[in-house]
């Protein structure tokens, strides 16, 4: 044990783990400014850089990133009333308020204590339960460790959504998702489409950027506007909000548990944790007058419930290989392509990885919160910036992490693609965090199903542990049926009376859902009657996951149809969400048009060539800083890239210029 220890700590002080440590730890402030984009959209930009990295130098860059985003994102919350992520949505009751009182620098201050002291809390949760956790781990056979991820898939497609059929689902888009290419037992290729692209199955990282980062992306361009639309001064309060952190330390410890328990439990996670811990301040308040109007308590619960929640979501991710939220599924996949088996082997063989995780994750929250502090003016100006200015560089970013995958314009084409799905799933109402969970869980679950019926045949299913954890599953289903709120607000057994003019009008108006569910149910009959031609061991899993999914699917599409406008299963962000009402905001295909010009572009000239005439002609049209600017700025991005793509030893995709003519390097 003390060797582990020792080499752990040497890894953690070693020059070359630092300095990737703080390259995750800019990345993630970077991210955290950005509103909306937050973790899963970082580490997705991440994940192509670790390619043959050193194991512990990767974790390092991952760890950084994953414990400063919800730092940084309080910057939006506070200053602007716009939340930065998920996690920081309850930050802004109380933050915004103090900001426009002139105490910007005291509600700053507090949530950059308070996440640093979240961060160390959960960090020391997953360092003292591995301790304990060792035994526990090893009596997992595979049939435990498959139901495991069925539980996980369970709690996270009901929690990651406010319709249960619409998050079950998603999590069965996901599995399926994860399941094309070969399979694992046979090598037969399942829902390829014939395309050789999609042997390999589809990268994760066009996964997170083309379901997150794109659909974000496209609702900011949308609002043709400043991230911030009016400006406002830091103000003094430096000093105070730290010593209101010391002041309320109970309510920062209670926080932190709270912050960490919902980071175990799958699903649970940023979407919600701000509101639980801010709603217990509010129960346990004596006074609470002051919340909703500028209570330092209120920024203090959020901000360290949502920090702490990073340790104890990498619990079930490192140990059980059962992501505890979005972007601890990305760091999941990236530990897979590290060539590090999530599971037993992380308190065995690789029990020194586990230890600098946590320690690192410690560090980088105290660093992070540091950082927070020196950078706030400079920091705090970006978010004065107008978005349409930051779009081309964003979109660049975007871009170059993407056709690293595999430097093919075809991962272009899928991102453009998944960001469509992903731009219809947000709007619908379909979680996409469920998705996400459920394509990183696909291949461990069928490989876990896979070894169980190997070993155990299906006598497997009578075990102790696995009827435990099955009977959990079917509680966690039953339990988030009942009392559920739907996004009209009301709960999900109330009933409606029906007009006859009124339910046509809202059945016209549910047709794009309609059209979008038929979409889904259209995807899982393709998967059961393809993969149903294949060999048992290649098709047992994909066409469970697909009948038991049609079931939902279908369920679902019959809800849309006659169970009217203010059914739970009914949701359309453009009827009922953020924008409704607000003249400002353009038209969502306005900014896909541009994303598919872009793409359009790099199939005929490559993609250099492409970015150095989109990115004048987009601020040309959506900005006003006139022609010389414009054509600066694409100067510099198209010579960044280039910098980048020369140092990484990268050629850009090439289109059909590029087979007619031999260009040279730079533009190929």
């Amino acid at each position: 044990m003390l060797d582990t220890l020792l080499t752990a700590l040497t890894d953690l002080m070693s020059v070359q783990h630092l300095s990737f440590m703080m390259l995750g730890i800019l990345v993630g402030l970077v991210i955290g400014v950005l509103p909306a984009l937050g973790g899963i959209a970082g580490m997705s930009l991440l994940i192509p850089f670790i390619y043959g990295m050193d194991k512990v130098s990767a974790l390092a860059m991952l760890i950084g990133l994953v414990a400063t985003v919800p730092t940084g994102d309080t910057y939006t919350s506070v200053l602007i009333g716009v939340p930065g992520a998920a996690g920081s949505q309850a930050t802004i009751l109380d933050g915004f308020p103090l900001a426009k009182r002139g105490q910007a620098a005291r509600a700053l201050s507090a949530a950059f204590t308070g996440s640093a002291l979240g961060g160390i809390f959960g960090a020391f949760v997953l360092t003292a339960f591995v301790l304990v956790a060792k035994p526990v781990i090893l009596a997992f056979g595979a049939g435990e460790l498959f139901m495991l991820g069925i539980l996980g898939l369970s709690v996270v497609g009901v929690l990651a959504g406010k319709s249960v059929a619409r998050g079950i689902a998603s999590a069965g888009l996901g599995l399926i998702a994860g399941a094309v290419g070969a399979a694992p037992a046979t090598g037969e290729f399942r829902l390829d489409l014939g395309i050789e692209y999609l042997n390999d199955g589809i990268p994760l990282v066009i996964i997170g950027l083309g379901m997150f980062a794109l659909p974000e992306l496209t609702d900011l361009m949308r609002r043709n506007r400043p991230i911030a639309s009016t400006t406002s001064t830091l103000g003094s309060g430096w000093l105070q909000g730290v010593k209101d952190t010391f002041i309320h330390w109970f309510l920062v410890l209670r926080c932190s548990v709270i912050g960490t328990i919902c980071g175990v439990i799958p699903g649970v996670g940023g979407g919600v944790v701000d509101w639980i811990a801010y709603g217990h301040a509010v129960q346990s308040a004596r006074d609470k007058s002051e919340f909703g109007k500028g209570d330092i308590r209120g920024v203090l619960a959020s901000e360290t419930s949502n920090n702490s929640l990073q340790g104890g979501a990498l619990l079930p991710t490192i140990l059980f290989g059962i992501p505890g939220s979005g972007s601890t599924a990305i760091f999941l996949g990236g530990m897979v392509l590290l060539g590090i088996q999530p599971g037993p082997s992380m308190v065995t063989t690789d029990l020194h990885l586990t230890y600098t995780i946590a320690w690192t994750l410690t560090l980088a929250s105290v660093i992070g919160a540091a950082l927070c502090f020196l950078l706030a003016y400079p920091i705090s100006r970006l978010t004065y910036v107008p978005f349409n200015l930051l779009a081309p560089a964003v979109i660049s970013i975007v871009c170059f992490a993407a056709f690293q995958v595999r430097q093919s314009l075809t991962d272009l084409v899928l991102l453009f693609v998944l960001g469509l799905f992903g731009l219809f799933m947000r709007r619908f109402g379909w979680p996409r965090a469920a998705f996400l969970v459920g394509f990183v869980l696909s291949p461990q679950i069928e490989n876990y199903l896979y070894q169980a019926v190997q070993f155990y045949d299906w006598n497997f299913v009578t075990r102790p542990g696995v009827l435990i954890i099955g009977a959990l599953s079917v509680v966690s289903l039953w339990a988030a049926t009942r009392g559920r709120i739907s996004e009209t607000g009301e709960m999900t057994g109330a009933t409606h009376k029906k007009d006859g003019s009124a339910a046509a009008a809202a059945l016209n108006e549910r047709t794009p859902q309609i059209a979008f569910a038929l979409l889904v149910l259209a995807i899982f009959a393709y998967a059961l009657i393809t993969c149903s031609q294949l060999n048992f061991l290649g098709a047992v899993f994909p066409t469970t996951t697909a009948a038991v999914m049609l079931v939902f699917s279908a369920y679902l599409l019959v809800t849309l149809t006659f169970g009217g406008a203010r059914h739970p299963s009914s949701f359309d962000q453009e009827l009922e969400g953020e924008h409704v009402g607000d003249p400002g905001v353009g038209s969502v295909w306005a900014p896909v048009l541009w994303f598919a010009l872009l793409f359009g572009l790099a199939g005929l000239f490559g993609f250099i060539i492409a970015m150095a005439l989109f990115i004048p002609a987009f601020l040309l049209t959506r900005t006003s800083i006139g022609l010389l600017p414009s054509l600066m700025y694409g100067a510099l991005a198209v010579g960044l890239m280039v910098f980048a793509g020369y140092m990484l030893v990268l050629d850009f995709p090439s289109g059909l210029l590029q087979s007619l003519v031999e260009l040279p390097w730079p533009l190929r």
